[in-house]
């Protein structure tokens, strides 16, 4: 059996996200089909959207979801018919040279859905992130299928699928940021927010939000931001002052860039203290390059690292951020600032270009109907 299912895709580069029926087939023997009940709206959509990351149209947007699983493959034997799930883009292989090494987040042969979802007329559709779930139901891998506790809102534990999780991980994971230490985050979109919650759940002290945006500083703060700055007409030495203004005149032990381009790299360079870390998550555009004086990356030492999904690993770190969110330990609402349905998905992607919010949420609830 196949499902016909309303779901939203990027036919062309730069054109509008189209609305309009997509066919789930039956699931393979490791498939899982996911009955989506809400995800969020994501930069990597709108860069899926304007050509910024393949070209394989079209594409099937949306990848930052939850919802419950509705049939499972033959071989499934990870989750069931009936449990909640956040759906991830790391389903690890376990064979691979990343996964042998015990470095699991950096697999490098992640599973995706055996079969592909397409048009009505067959068209096979290129599913964002390998997952697709601006649509009323998609089709994963079951390794791509995270159970946490069914009390989470789905508006709230999907974003937990990625730039959210991008953002806590880059604090959490990649800058191990300690008890007692300091924090700067350039650019407070959400990824750059949940690094704020992260660096403020890991214990760090001071904890500076950077960006050119009053009303995001002010979000940085309800997130637990002991400083801001905006950083509106400084330049990048200014910025480093500030910082380390903050920081007993040394700069944070930890930097990171969730912007991702030169004028922010450099100044996450910089405004950290000697040997501090400097982690960068903000995705660059291809092409861009970053020029840094060799003798300065010699002789600041410490870390230059990047996170890739904030170096998680969904069936470790989805679980026990839900459980935090629902001990109120973790204010994963925040994020939320705004909801939509399917039919909204392109005026949601247009909103991100204006800055002024964390995560709209696509929230679904027509049932769905065999082909």
């Amino acid at each position: 059996m196949s499902w016909t299912v309303k779901g939203v895709i990027a036919r062309a580069e730069k054109q509008p996200a189209e609305l309009v029926d997509v066919v789930v087939p039956d699931p393979g023997a490791h498939d899982v089909i996911v009955d989506i009940d809400a995800c969020g709206v994501c930069h990597t959509d709108l860069a899926y959207r304007d050509g910024g990351i393949a070209d394989e149209f079209p594409f099937l947007l949306g990848h930052e979801a939850a919802g419950r699983v509705a049939v499972v493959g033959d071989a499934v034997t990870h989750v069931e018919v009936g449990d909640y799930v956040v759906l991830n883009w790391r389903a690890v292989c376990g064979q691979c040279r990343a996964c042998r090494k015990g470095v699991p987040q950096y697999c490098f042969a992640t599973h995706n859905a055996s079969q592909p979802m397409t048009l009505a007329d067959g068209t096979e559709l290129s599913p964002a992130l390998g997952i697709g779930a601006f649509i009323e139901r998609t089709i994963v891998h079951e390794g791509q299928c995270t159970k946490v506790s069914p009390e989470a809102p789905a508006e709230v534990a999907g974003l937990l699928g990625c730039g959210v999780m991008a953002g806590l991980g880059a604090a959490l994971n990649t800058g191990a940021v300690q008890r007692g230490e300091s924090v700067a985050v350039i650019g407070l979109g959400g990824v750059g927010s949940a690094a704020i919650a992260g660096a403020v759940l890991a214990g760090a002290t001071t904890v500076i939000g950077l960006d050119i945006v009053e009303e995001k500083l002010q979000a940085a703060k309800d997130l637990g931001a002991t400083h801001t700055i905006n950083t509106a007409g400084l330049s990048r030495d200014e910025i480093v002052e500030k910082v380390q203004a903050l920081t007993g005149g040394f700069g944070a032990d930890v930097v990171i860039d969730a912007v991702g381009i030169p004028a922010t790299y450099e100044t996450a360079f910089y405004a950290r203290d000697l040997a501090g870390r400097v982690v960068l998550v903000g995705v660059p555009r291809p092409g861009v390059e970053l020029t840094l004086p060799m003798l300065d990356v010699f002789g600041r030492g410490g870390a230059l690292k990047s996170s890739w999904y904030g170096d998680c690993l969904p069936e470790r770190d989805f679980p026990y951020l839900t459980d935090l969110y629902l001990d109120g330990r973790l204010p994963l609402d925040r994020f939320v600032t705004g909801t939509t349905d399917l039919a909204g998905v392109e005026e949601a992607l247009n909103c991100l270009h204006h800055g002024d919010v964390l995560r709209t949420v696509v929230k679904n609830g027509s049932a769905v109907a065999p082909a």
